[in-house]
């Protein structure tokens, strides 16, 4: 079977942007968004990080990437990523056939195109695939400044077309570089030998200044509210639905919103957690306490046990439900599990009494 490995380049010497390999974009270091999406992809047996830099190691490694240290000599602002990617390679304890060189400044990188790009190059009997957008602008419109600062167009004779009939033109989005391993070309990467996999341009942005930053910021902002768009459908779907039979004690498997955590109940994007019935209040209403498959202690959390599994009842979230959320019934406490239950509940929600002649 045909292996793959990814290298992510990151040395420590930014200068436009200070420490920008690992400086926090949107609650992680940037490299974060590398690392997590070519380990989400299952494409690769190794991804590597190669830097100069402990600082870089030590976070990379966090997020699951294994470090390799690189020589000063391929570490200034001279050194070709393509000379990384070999010396990593050359360094390496075992033999790949295809490696995915992707740049550590990369947080709109989505594993479908990586995965299209490894699929294209499979199939074909090019050398190379890498990721490409097309250009916002017809090229040939395009001018220059020239020593008297006026204007002056590269290919003057365009000047009066219509951008619609100009052929349209693509660059490389800086994000991954796919390539066979053993097998040259004398091509340029943009060339005959390669496979562009061209990307929507909301999801290309180069970080080489503060202001490229920002902008990232701002596309990264935007795609991740389409995950909150996807649930604002879901919520629709619900709606339209009739409401579950259900009885105090019923433990049920409720649509609780997008995944917030890793826990065994929290995966996928339909976010479901095990809820309690504590009160019934109409055909569709109830309130309710969440499970937790996190084992918790303290004043506001109560472990119970249901189908030999303990889970923690969240006291201090119990909020009343819609029926409609009602994935389906998981189990029924026994009546000395729910009147346990229910004494804690009561405990926390009741206020302390105070003393006479007190403030």
């Amino acid at each position: 079977m045909a292996k793959s490995v990814a290298i992510i380049p990151a040395r420590g010497g930014s200068k436009r942007i200070p420490r920008k390999n690992i400086k926090d974009f949107y609650g992680k270091p940037l490299i974060a968004y590398s690392i997590e999406t070519a380990l989400k992809t299952n494409l690769f047996e190794r991804v590597v990080v190669s830097t100069d830099d402990k600082q870089i190691a030590s976070i990379s490694e966090s997020y699951g990437a294994e470090v390799q240290m690189r020589p000063e000599k391929l570490s200034d602002d001279y050194t070709g990523t393509f000379e990384v990617t070999e010396y990593v390679l050359n360094n390496l304890d075992e033999k790949f056939d295809y490696v995915c060189t992707i740049y550590a400044t990369a947080p709109l990188l989505q594993s479908i195109y990586l995965i299209e790009g490894l699929e294209k190059l499979k199939e074909s009997n090019a050398i190379n695939a890498f990721s490409a957008t097309s250009m916002p602008f017809p090229i040939q419109r395009t001018f220059k400044l020239n020593d008297n600062g006026r204007c002056e167009m590269f290919t003057p004779q365009y000047y009066s077309s219509r951008s619609q009939d100009l052929e349209e033109a693509y660059q490389d989005a800086g994000q991954f570089y796919w390539s066979k391993i053993g097998e040259q070309s004398d091509k340029i990467m943009f060339g005959e030998d390669s496979i562009p996999i061209v990307l929507p341009r909301h999801l290309v942005q180069d970080i080489d200044t503060l202001e490229d930053w920002k902008i990232a910021e701002k596309l990264y902002k935007v795609s991740f509210q389409n995950s909150y768009e996807k649930w604002n459908s879901l919520k629709q779907e619900i709606n339209k639905k009739n409401g579950i039979l259900f009885r105090e004690r019923d433990i049920l498997f409720i649509s609780m919103g997008q995944n917030i955590g890793y826990e065994q109940y929290g995966k996928g994007e339909d976010f479901l957690r095990p809820v309690v019935v504590i009160k019934k209040f109409s055909k569709n209403l109830f309130l309710g306490i969440p499970l937790s498959s996190q084992l918790k202690k303290g004043y506001f959390f109560h472990n119970i046990t249901f189908k030999e599994r303990v889970n923690t009842a969240l006291l201090l979230q119990s909020k009343t439900f819609d029926s409609k959320r009602i994935k389906y019934r998981l189990a029924t406490l026994s009546e000395e599990q729910f009147n346990k239950l229910v004494e804690e509940f009561c405990r926390i929600v009741t206020p302390l009494s105070k003393k006479r002649g007190s403030d």
